[in-house]
């Protein structure tokens, strides 16, 4: 199953440039469908369908300070007080002409009443208040019915994520349930004998499992569900099993290690019998040996066994994939235009350096990198807040060269 019909080894081993291979990789992700969820587990769930307003909000005109309603051309500054609004009912009175009702903020505005005048702009006595001013303009201090949003007003677009904002505003319109797009399921393998856990005890020639855990906490942050992770030794019929249950039960598995030129790189050739095969390097450093195959709806991507190069692989073409997934609005990072802070090194593929972005005093936007930049120096990503896209060069890029930065987070202040 290498590849399309037609498709030899050659073409799938040829070095793919990352937009190519990553309209490949959108090519085959498809939104999921969408499950209607209670509005406690919405936060953070990506809208299923646009959500249009079922009635108007607010609901009644309300008071927007504390203060006195009143009949606003009402010219006599004395006004005796018949009652007093508060939140949560409906006072049976009618404001008319001399008279007044006290109210609070965010209480519905009683019966005849079209303005109201805030407390510090008027004198209390026992059953009198003296207004500082005689009429006031009508409407004024008055949020009217609908004036956030009128029934059938578009409140959220699908794609949208739901954060704070949007959540209390879904809560305050009562749509619930809320419409999401189903978190893709993942898996994620670790492989290679040299293998442990974090917490055993390192032998001779072996390391601990760093891979899957990054890999896991990317995938989070993403959106998808990681439902089963694990590691397997270099053998190929276990393996093999391992793959294939795998591939029934998830919409994405993640595999880090085994996808290079050795002999015990078995995931190349595992996905070459079990499933389609798209493409197997990208011209990307670093990062060049990685797979992606599909078998049915499920989308598989080798990754790197490195680990700089396991989550710059993920970053690059998973997360878009999940974002696809999930029918965001966008799926890509920003990306920003940098000066460099610190010469490069040549590089004969693009060069997706680890780098830290501030804003400088005098508002330019300079990148330097964490240090070495290594595949196999996690530490490079710590503090890291940028990807730098080098182009190919024989030479250096001097200080002050201008290049992309895909962000990660913010940029930081200088004093950063």
């Amino acid at each position: 199953m290498s590849g399309e019909p037609g498709v030899n080894e050659t073409e799938l081993d040829r070095l793919r440039h990352p937009d190519e291979a990553r309209a490949t990789v959108l090519a085959q992700a498809k939104p999921l469908p969408v499950e209607w969820v209670p509005l406690i587990d919405a936060p953070w769930r990506v809208l299923g369908e646009d959500l249009r307003a079922t009635e108007d909000a607010p609901p009644f005109a309300a008071a927007t300070m504390d203060g006195f309603a009143v009949v606003a051309d009402d010219g006599s500054p004395w006004r005796e007080v018949i009652g007093e609004q508060t939140a949560g009912f409906v006072l049976d009175l009618d404001v008319t002409l001399g008279t007044a009702i006290r109210i609070t903020t965010g209480s519905p505005v009683p019966r005849g009443a079209d303005a109201v005048v805030p407390v510090e702009e008027t004198e209390e006595t026992e059953d009198h208040v003296v207004m500082q001013q005689g009429t006031v303009p009508t409407g004024s201090n008055i949020r009217p019915i609908g004036a956030d949003l009128r029934k059938g007003d578009l409140v959220l677009a699908e794609g949208s994520i739901l954060g704070p904002a949007e959540t209390a505003l879904v809560a305050s319109l009562g749509m619930v349930p809320v419409p999401v797009r189903r978190q893709p399921r993942a898996a994620v393998l670790s492989t290679g004998d040299e293998l442990v856990e974090p917490g055993d005890l390192v032998g001779p020639g072996q390391i601990r499992d760093a891979n899957r855990f990054g890999l896991v906490a990317a995938l989070i942050e993403a959106g998808a569900v990681v439902s089963w992770t694990g590691r397997a030794p270099d053998q190929r019929d276990g393996l093999r099993r391992l793959l294939a249950d795998l591939l029934g039960e998830h919409d994405l598995v993640i595999t880090s290690g085994g996808v290079s030129m050795g002999e015990l790189d078995l995931i190349k050739g595992l996905l070459g019998e079990l499933a389609t095969v798209h493409f197997r390097r990208v011209f990307m450093k670093p990062g060049k040996p990685l797979n992606f195959a599909t078998a049915g709806k499920t989308l598989i991507f080798g990754l790197p066994g490195n680990p700089v190069s396991a989550l710059v692989g993920f970053e690059m073409f998973v997360r878009p994939a999940i974002g696809r997934m999930l029918g965001k609005r966008a799926i890509d990072r920003p990306r920003l235009k940098v000066r460099l802070g610190r010469e490069t090194s040549p590089t004969d593929r693009i060069e997706y350096q680890r780098a830290r972005v501030v804003l400088d005093q005098t508002g330019r936007l300079v990148a330097t990198t964490t240090g070495g930049q290594a595949s196999s120096r996690l530490a490079s990503l710590v503090g890291a807040n940028a990807l730098l896209v080098v182009p190919p060069s024989l030479i250096p890029y001097p200080v002050g060269a201008e290049v992309e930065a895909i962000m990660l987070g913010s940029p930081l202040a200088e004093s950063d």
